[in-house]
């Protein structure tokens, strides 16, 4: 997505000529660095060449597949190290190896205040200072002393343990210890509602619970009446030290109490190491179509997954910085962590406020690495577009011209030093300046916020593209690979088969690509989910190879060189009244690019001709359209404005024409949010993908409105 320029000829004209005298300079010296690393170091070619080359190929020749990336045609992956087939002897080997580097870092919390905003409500401010590391050793004691100490408590090998807390460091510790001494961890995200909890609880039958001090006293104390085997909760922070005031039979720990107890000699404990079949998590999903499921992975199927991951991110090692930042109640966060921790790199946890703002006291001095959500980077980069339309006309005109040569050489496969030197360093420097890897998760991400992204963060963002139930393993795009809206190859330790979904249209035999249903199959794929055989049966299969598949719902298409597009999903396919098929994710991806935008949900009834939607509109955004057609009022009264609600609407027709949406497909009429979608408010998960229910339930009278009172 190149930027508009409506620039000074002379400016224009000057800024080529000194892009045509820097590449007249260092022409040869580029040359012959390009050569020396294409002869010495890299037996595949330049990265140009790497990107043309196939990723995978069906391994028996027809177009449903089943592909598999081309490094594992014959065999696919199953762990990083051999004999390293569990968690537990998979951080044990990387505690061994890399002991005193740095393995988890903490930013120290020197003062907190609340902070009024604009429309009346208070948020909390942090100020952070530096980061406090832990390394590896330090780590793996500690982990070692709360699983021995969780074991002084009763907790019994095999039975179940619940996490219910923020990320954090302590999180993996806790996460560590269960692993080691094979007690089941049941993950449930930090911002399911009281009934969600309570489900959760109930259904995996704990008796012990690691949480936070805030999350106890604000969300799991009104519902501790409600799990009646629940005795003992461990909570993570050091103050207070006694817990008066709960229900008889249930008794209150601070985690460091808990390692004391596990650190007494007459409690050494021998651990029961797990065995690769056994149970590390059962991870509640976020409930986006319900009441959560349990998705019940082994040791081995994440010892799988951690290897495929790995296998794309060129050259990690213990040099590197991960900011963990997203739910490590969500598969892909844990999942990397993972991939992070047994390749001895260091761990500093963040939030996505902090990635968002521009704040100082970043991780300097490394390499980072990143997994993030596509709301979280959509963030990012209207947070960045907005500081663009502040600059004075000549740092503007300057970005505009980086931008689109920039844009325009990345296509090639050239690098751009100059432009990122002068230009995009302090752009760069907003995720601390050294930032080596961006990978993207958990829904689409869209080709301007992809192409921003590696254009104004100087790195490489790739796409990836799994599921809680395949451990979050399914594919990646290679970092060399510079094509947006493609997931990538399969990664080595999963295949990847289409089945024709003829009601939707989507068959293997569709030219020019093959289409269908996703099917993931390997080592990777989960046992199932916990107590829903009815659900397991519908969505997991074995096949006569006794290899183990789950159908995801999601519908995707190969293209030649082996990659993967995830072109609509089965659920979000409406047919209207008149015959047509509308994927709503499709139409809100495409939207959401829109800077009036900051999200959108869309909406059909299959007894109606036309599509509607519900927008959180961007406040800077409406108001400025507001005011330049002379509409006064609150910010909860613009967005209740039929007047503005047509504007809009107008400005969002536009945007869907530009993208090539049919007309069938644009939204005829929208509502407009004041309030933001957050985790909290129950319409969207914590990975903010939307409940849908939720939202339709939450709409109601709007929809009715909507669609004339029917």
């Amino acid at each position: 997505m190149r930027l508009k320029e409506d620039l000074n000829p002379t400016l224009l004209l000057l800024f080529r000529l000194v892009v045509w005298f820097y590449t007249v300079v260092t022409f040869l010296p580029y040359q012959l660095y390009t050569w020396a690393s294409v002869s010495v170091g890299d037996v595949c070619g330049s990265e140009e060449e790497r990107a043309k080359k196939a990723k995978a190929r069906s391994v028996l020749g027809c177009p449903e597949g089943p592909y598999r990336a081309v490094g594992a045609t014959k065999r696919l992956v199953t762990s990083l190290h051999p004999g390293v087939d569990t968690l537990d002897k998979m951080f044990e080997y990387a505690a061994t190896r890399f002991p005193d580097r740095d393995c988890l870092g903490t930013r120290e919390v020197i003062s907190e205040e609340d902070e009024q905003q604009n429309n009346g409500k208070v948020f909390k401010k942090v100020v952070l200072g530096e980061y406090c590391w832990r390394s590896y050793h330090e780590v793996f004691a500690a982990a070692s002393q709360l699983g021995s100490g969780l074991a002084s408590l009763g907790q019994q090998p095999k039975h179940n343990i619940a996490i219910f807390c923020e990320t954090r460091a302590e999180w993996i510790i806790a996460a560590q210890a269960c692993f080691m001494y094979n007690f089941p961890l049941a993950t449930l995200y930090s911002t399911l509602g009281g009934p969600a909890i309570a489900h959760g609880l109930n259904e995996t039958q704990v008796t012990h619970i690691i949480t936070s001090r805030e999350l106890l006293e604000t969300r799991l104390k009104a519902i501790l009446i409600e799990v009646p085997r629940l005795q003992h909760i461990i909570v993570l922070d050091d103050t207070p030290t006694s817990w008066p005031g709960y229900p008889r039979g249930i008794s209150v720990h601070n985690m460091a109490a808990v390692q004391k107890l596990g650190a007494r000699p007459e409690n050494g404990h021998v651990n029961e190491e797990p065995l690769p079949s056994d149970i590390a998590v059962i991870m509640y999903t976020s409930g986006s179509t319900g009441i959560p499921k349990g998705v019940m992975i082994s040791h081995s199927n994440i010892m799988a997954g951690i290897a495929g991951m790995a296998e794309r991110i060129p050259n990690l090692c213990e040099e590197d910085t991960y900011i963990g930042y997203l739910p490590l109640a969500h598969v892909l966060e844990l999942s990397a962590e993972l991939v992070c921790i047994s390749h001895g790199c260091r761990i500093g946890y963040s939030s996505p406020q902090t990635l968002a703002d521009q704040v100082k006291s970043k991780l300097k001095c490394t390499k980072q690495d990143g997994t993030a959500s596509p709301e979280i980077m959509d963030r990012i980069y209207k947070n960045v577009m907005t500081k663009v339309e502040e600059m004075n006309c000549l740092q503007r005109t300057l970005f505009t011209l980086a931008y689109n040569y920039k844009l325009e050489q990345f296509t090639k496969g050239h690098s751009t030093p100059l432009c990122d030197r002068l230009v995009f360093r302090k752009v760069r420097s907003l995720l601390g300046g050294r930032t080596r890897v961006l990978l993207s998760g958990g829904a689409p991400l869209s080709a301007a916020t992809q192409r921003f992204m590696n254009v104004c963060f100087c790195c490489p963002v790739g796409q990836g593209y799994g599921l809680t139930e395949t451990c979050g393993a399914g594919t990646i795009s290679e970092l060399w690979d510079y094509s947006t809206g493609r997931v990538g190859g399969p990664l080595v330790c999963c295949e990847i088969k289409l089945k024709d979904w003829v009601e939707g249209g989507y068959r293997s035999t569709d030219e020019p690509h093959p289409r269908g249903e996703i099917l993931v199959g390997g080592p990777n794929v989960t046992m199932g989910y916990y107590k829903v055989e009815a659900k397991n049966q519908e969505d997991f299969f074995v096949d006569e190879n006794g290899q183990r598949w789950f159908r995801t719902g999601d519908i995707g298409e190969f293209h030649q060189d082996g990659c993967l597009k995830i072109i609509d999903r089965k659920k979000d396919l409406v047919k209207l009244q008149a015959g047509e098929y509308v994927s709503l994710g499709k139409v809100e991806a495409m939207l959401k690019n829109c800077p009036l935008v900051d999200n959108i949900c869309a909406y059909a009834n299959s007894d109606e001709t036309y599509v509607i939607g519900f927008v959180v509109p961007n406040q800077k955004h409406l108001l400025a359209l507001a005011d330049q057609y002379g509409i006064q009022g609150s910010w909860e009264e613009l967005c209740n404005t039929e007047a503005v609600e047509e504007l809009v609407l107008k400005v969002l027709t536009e945007a869907a024409l530009a993208a090539q949406l049919e007309r069938f497909e644009i939204p005829r009429k929208i509502c407009l949010s004041p309030e933001p979608w957050t985790p909290e408010t129950g319409l969207v998960t914590d990975a903010f993908k939307l409940k849908r229910k939720e939202l339709k339930t939450h709409y109601q009278e709007d929809i009715e409105r909507m669609y004339g009172g029917k």
